[in-house]
């Protein structure tokens, strides 16, 4: 299906939209804003609005990224959805989204609220983003003969297997900190958390890193460098918070980046 160069403008435009929001929250996050749901929306301000219920407004903020996966699958260039580079990443892309909007939320025990105000934002995100990606690998981006045999390219996919896998087992551990009838928080031990307060964080940057290497299209490169500066404040909102918890927790782990930060 032929893109006008309108929306090709507006996918681009969308795109540095995302890294100049992300930015901007970024610089918030990093200057006191406590980002408003988990553990921190209990006791936020109530200009963020009512508190939902963790699970179902997870998959419902969630799921838009899916419906882009059919939607653009139904309106597709099919020399493209037939090549192997955008196949390879449009999977990528949906393994992932299919773990966090239906495989995720059934597999944590309670789940934390969040705001509505944060929800909104997230479906908002999910939605936008969900569309730029999808309509790009089905039917934008074309990639030189022989690209998935490139370095670059395996290199990329390499990246976010290796980050997914982080993601999961951070997710893992986090869900199996508590047994049946226990509350309350204890520290994460193993993995990746021996090195970093926000191991599941760390492992989601490192898959849209990958995805970003891999495709090199500018809104993949938008969605990386969002994700970076959207999660990144927030592990080290989580290393302050388990610093203050917790009198033993460990010295030497980082917030985010291994010894260094």
């Amino acid at each position: 299906m032929t893109v006008s160069d309108a929306e090709l403008a507006a996918i681009d435009s969308i795109a540095w939209g995302m890294i100049l929001l992300f930015g901007l929250a970024a610089a918030l996050l990093l200057n006191g804003v406590e980002a408003p749901y988990g553990r921190y929306a209990t006791n936020a301000s109530r200009w963020w609005g009512i508190t939902l219920p963790g699970k179902p407004a997870w998959v419902l903020q969630e799921i838009p990224t899916l419906i882009s996966v059919y939607l653009a699958m139904q309106h597709n260039d099919p020399e493209l959805i037939g090549s192997t580079p955008n196949a390879v990443l449009l999977t990528a892309f949906t393994v992932h989204y299919f773990n966090r909007a239906l495989v995720f939320p059934l597999r944590i025990r309670g789940g934390k609220p969040t705001t509505l105000t944060a929800f909104v934002m997230a479906t908002g995100f999910c939605s936008v983003n969900g569309y730029v990606q999808t309509r790009t690998l089905c039917s934008v981006q074309r990639f030189p003969a022989e690209w998935e045999s490139s370095p670059r390219f395996l290199i990329g996919i390499t990246l976010f297997c290796v980050g997914f896998a982080i993601n999961y087992q951070a997710d893992d551990i986090l869900r199996n900190l508590r047994g049946p009838g226990e509350t309350g928080y204890k520290i994460p031990r193993g993995g990746v958390f021996e090195y970093v307060s926000g191991a599941n964080f760390l492992g989601e940057i490192i898959e849209w890193t990958g995805f970003a290497i891999a495709s090199g299209s500018l809104p993949a490169i938008a969605f990386a460098v969002a994700t970076a500066l959207n999660i990144g404040p927030r592990a080290r909102q989580h290393h302050r918070w388990y610093q203050s918890k917790f009198e033993d927790y460990p010295r030497e782990r980082a917030a985010l980046i291994p010894f260094l930060w």
